[in-house]
């Protein structure tokens, strides 16, 4: 996990020293070295935070390509770079890794070489011989990159509080995050700082500072799958034994290892040496580590258990709401930050998750509630969800618009402006028709931003590469095209070719025939609403009188107490942390 910054425009290497410092702030992202060059030209200034991965003795970046004068900082890991460099005709000596051959890439063919690239990635590159800086993220947004222009000149960075560093951004309430608890799109809650969206391409001409975007891959209008189930099957067990261990490191590493379905089956196809799961004493239903002991016990792995309690989320909260750069309600980022903290202290440089199957196979209570309705949920023995199900209870032979329904289920709060609503029914009349492939545009459209982000950012700030093989490109897009009775034929059975492709590995039947998902939960909120809850509330009061007058009603509703499926006072409590550390940063 690497971090890059940097700066362009016509006057870009004046400002070298502020280029070295956008740099420094996020160090914690490449501890093998972090450096900065400037162009050829003196017109772009680009820095890099390197964590060596691939091979400890390689050359820390930004790296320069003397030919043509291109100069490179790259985040991520690009998995096909081998047989890419060969397709292409690129030379590659042996110890000269992924950043090396998209340097040569692009100095050969240009911002074409985007497509051939399947991986995780966040790239800068300057091309002296047209004067131009390129941006780009991959497909499904696994890092993170944020820019801002201003005065003629555009900067970037792996994390926005970076950016603020490069200049003022007053903090600013987008009206999804009182409904949604995070931003939208590419939007921040800092004025004039945007995330550059999944799959994009930004290109800034330095000499008129003109700026384009172009998005270059897309899920819709894609041929559904014809085949029958049978034949489903058999191509996604084969895609999917083929993709998943290209993803797993050369190194040792760690899987995170919940005792679901599918960090489960990524155990059995990648064997890692290390499992580490997250359990919390007394709290049985959030228990899966029994599960996670047989599986790692089949792999030959060993299992670290991590049990924090209430005390340690009051110590670490801090940190973990600084490493995110911005608050966000839900609780399993303690479980998963904690679970990161381990990995790190087990020296360790690269975590595994199982990230993707929820979005693309419909995983998720709320695509059964939308897809078969409240009471066939219920009735199917998910009883537990009776709350959510609620919000979508209305007078008997009411039909209730899918979108409609989606929205009442992903609200966290007031949408008054009906934004959340536009968004979720705009983003599902690109389906062509299909209910599950309308629901995973919706998921990726809302939830997916904040879910792959906070686990970059988490891992990042143990100097970690977070590593997700269910989102190759292959896997996903077949994902997609399947039809929804291949995908879920029962409302409390989601995910049902995985669960078939899962038996057929020969995982135990309590993995491949669980109905509940768990994942990483944690006992937050009842420990906000017990015995944090005097700790809560005082931290929350004190942020009140530091918060702009727009975000003080946010913080009021983390007052009051709430039930299993409310987040309202997590995420309240995470903003209050936040606000006071932006203060913090604004007196010095």
């Amino acid at each position: 996990m690497c971090g890059i910054a940097g700066l362009a425009g016509a006057d870009a290497v004046r400002h070298e020293h502020t280029v070295g410092a956008m740099g420094a702030s996020q160090a914690h992202r490449g501890p093998d070295g972090t450096m900065h060059a400037a162009s050829s030209d003196g017109r772009a200034v680009l820095a890099m935070n390197t964590l060596l991965v691939v091979d400890p003795q390689a050359m820390p970046g930004p790296y320069l390509d003397r030919e043509s004068g291109v100069l490179l900082a790259f985040n991520g890991e690009i998995y096909n770079h081998r047989q890419q460099a060969t397709a292409w005709g690129i030379p590659l000596a042996a110890r000269e890794t992924d950043a090396h051959f998209v340097l040569r890439a692009w100095a050969k063919i240009g911002p074409s070489c985007l497509d051939g690239l399947d991986g995780m990635f966040a790239l800068a590159v300057y091309d002296p011989r047209v004067g131009k800086l390129y941006l780009a993220r991959d497909r499904l947004g696994e890092k993170p990159l944020y820019w801002r222009l201003d005065g003629g000149r555009l900067a970037f960075a792996s994390e926005v509080t970076t950016l603020t560093g490069y200049g003022p951004a007053p903090l600013v309430l987008r009206p999804e995050v009182m409904a949604l608890e995070t931003p939208v799109g590419v939007d921040t809650p800092f004025q004039g700082i945007q995330l550059l969206a999944p799959a994009t391409l930004l290109t800034f001409d330095v000499a008129t500072g003109s700026l384009h975007q172009h998005t270059g891959w897309s899920l819709t209008g894609r041929q559904p799958f014809a085949g029958t189930y049978t034949e489903a099957l058999a191509r996604f067990s084969v895609v999917l034994a083929e993709q998943v261990p290209l993803r797993a490191p050369s190194c040792d590493f760690a899987l995170l290892l919940s005792g679901g379905l599918d960090s489960s089956v990524l155990a059995y196809l990648l064997r890692p040496p290390v499992c580490v799961t997250v359990r919390y004493p007394g709290q049985d239903r959030l228990d899966e580590s029994q599960i996670a002991a047989t599986i790692a016990r089949d792999i030959g792995a060993e299992l670290v258990v991590v049990e924090p309690d209430h005390l340690d989320f009051t110590r670490v909260l801090p940190h973990m709401v600084g490493a995110l750069d911005y608050p966000m309600g839900n609780a399993s980022t303690f479980s998963e930050y904690m679970a990161y903290r381990k990995v790190a202290d087990l020296g360790l440089r690269v975590v595994v998750g199982g990230l993707g199957p929820d979005e693309f196979l419909m995983g998720y209570v709320c695509h059964a509630l939308v897809l078969f309705g409240p009471d066939a949920v219920l009735n199917a023995g998910m009883d537990p969800y009776r709350p959510l199900a609620a919000k979508l209870m209305h007078t008997a032979g009411e039909s209730l618009d899918p979108a409609e329904a989606l929205t009442r289920l992903v609200l966290r709060g007031p949408d008054p402006e009906g934004r959340i609503r536009d968004l979720i029914a705009s983003v599902m009349g690109r389906s062509d028709g299909d209910l599950a492939r309308a629901l995973t545009l919706a998921d990726l459209a809302t939830a997916w931003r904040p879910l792959v982000m906070t686990s970059d950012k988490l891992a990042s700030a143990f100097a970690l590469e977070r590593r997700s093989p269910y989102l190759a490109r292959e896997l996903v897009e077949l994902s997609y095209r399947l039809p929804a009775e291949y995908k879920i034929c029962h409302p409390a059975e989601g995910k049902r070719i995985l669960r078939d492709a899962a038996k057929a590995l020969g995982l135990p039947r309590e993995v491949w025939g669980s109905r509940d998902k768990l994942g990483f939960a944690s006992p937050v909120p009842a420990w906000l609403n017990g015995p944090l809850a005097a700790w809560a509330d005082a931290q929350i009061h004190t942020s009140l009188t530091e918060a702009p007058v727009s975000w003080r009603p946010l913080l009021e509703g983390g007052l009051k107490q709430g039930g299993r499926f409310d987040r309202t006072r997590m995420q309240a409590l995470m903003a209050s942390v936040w606000f006071h550390d932006q203060t913090v940063r604004a007196a010095a």
